[in-house]
């Protein structure tokens, strides 16, 4: 009877004990009292904003959806296209942002609306659109004259935390 007693006073004494040591070892973490006896302030970083950014775009008359990308610095219109699984750049925009490619490089084939054709696959460093950037964007480039605008596809929009559409409006969180 007496045994269980005391393993309880011991288990009390040694929390007692080490509640103590933890006391100590905080109060040695504490700044030090201002000299004038005042309040000593520690420097708080500020909030971080945990909202991703949000971009509203407007459907054309067409109902297509336009956006300007910049790309190394560089701005080009592309159009917003969920059924593109990469984005697609024509030759002639992608030699606008400073993309080049030569004909060895047209080394995949891909199926378009217009029929099957030659690309070159890219890995774009970064896409920027207003305040969200993605980057290391799967892409290809399509020879020149058989893209009349270049898509922004799933290969940048799947990596947004949203794309939501309703009401004539495209919305891309970041």
């Amino acid at each position: 009877m007496t045994r269980p007693i005391l393993w309880a006073l011991g288990i009390s004494a040694a929390a007692t004990l080490w509640g103590v040591g933890l006391a100590d070892r905080l109060d040695q973490r504490a700044p030090p009292p201002a000299p004038d006896g005042g309040q000593v302030m520690m420097h708080t970083p500020a909030p971080v904003a945990l909202a991703p950014t949000t971009l509203v775009l407007e459907a054309n008359a067409q109902g297509h959806f336009f956006t300007q990308v910049q790309i190394d610095g560089n701005r080009l219109s592309m159009m917003v296209d969920t059924g593109a699984t990469l984005c697609a750049f024509s030759q002639e925009d992608a030699e606008r942002v400073g993309i080049r490619v030569y004909e060895r490089d047209f080394t995949a084939r891909t199926q378009t609306a217009n029929g099957t054709v030659a690309v070159a696959p890219v890995r774009i460093p970064a896409i920027r659109i207003g305040a969200i950037t993605v980057r290391d964007v799967e892409a290809v480039i399509v020879p020149r004259g058989k893209l009349s605008t270049s898509l922004l596809g799933m290969s940048f929009l799947r990596r947004l935390s949203d794309v939501g559409m309703a009401r004539g409006r495209l919305t891309l969180r970041g």
